[in-house]
């Protein structure tokens, strides 16, 4: 997932875009990186059975494992069509000085926010997968956080393309 959007951003670069904009209108979204990390460290841990802070699982059966495990396949093959889709208009953080066009076609014909429907569902799978209560606690918080950030996105959005942009919330979901 995180190489995913490290390397469209990388390439964006590349080609004179700079998509990575994280940051550069609200000083609190430095309050993210650490949480991602930690979390990162979570899953990591519980996979490679490094030392981690809580070994308590909520239950256990494989089945619900090979059900996570979809979960995040689905969640990694909806980021990565939801790059695609973006094109050169994909950033990470509302881009002020140099926004793109709109972009409604793709996977954004049928939710204005994929790449966060695609977190969630990693999330989730991951939870499946390594049902600890602290996964738990980061499912809640990450979905504050994305909602969170869907909305500045949504005010920005409907300021710069306006009824362009109304349009198109009225005829595609926020979400799914």
């Amino acid at each position: 997932m995180l190489a995913m959007v490290l390397t469209r951003t990388l390439l964006m670069k590349t080609k004179g875009i700079e998509a990575m904009n994280f940051g550069k209108i609200d000083r609190t979204d430095f309050l993210i990186p650490p949480f991602v990390l930690f979390y990162f460290y979570i899953v990591f841990a519980a996979a490679f059975n490094f030392p981690t802070v809580s070994t308590q699982e909520f239950f256990h059966f494989e089945v619900v494992s090979w059900v996570g495990a979809f979960f995040c396949l689905v969640g990694l093959l909806l980021l990565l069509w939801s790059l695609v889709s973006f094109g050169q208009s994909f950033r990470v953080g509302i881009d002020i000085n140099h926004p793109d066009k709109l972009i409604t076609t793709g996977i954004f014909a049928f939710s204005r926010n994929p790449i966060y429907v695609a977190f969630a569902f990693i999330l989730l799978g991951q939870f499946l997968i390594f049902s600890n209560f602290i996964l738990l606690l980061y499912i809640g918080a990450a979905t504050w956080l994305l909602h969170r950030q869907v909305l500045r996105e949504e005010d920005y959005l409907k300021k710069h393309y306006g009824k362009e942009y109304l349009e198109y919330c009225n005829q595609v979901r926020r979400y799914f």
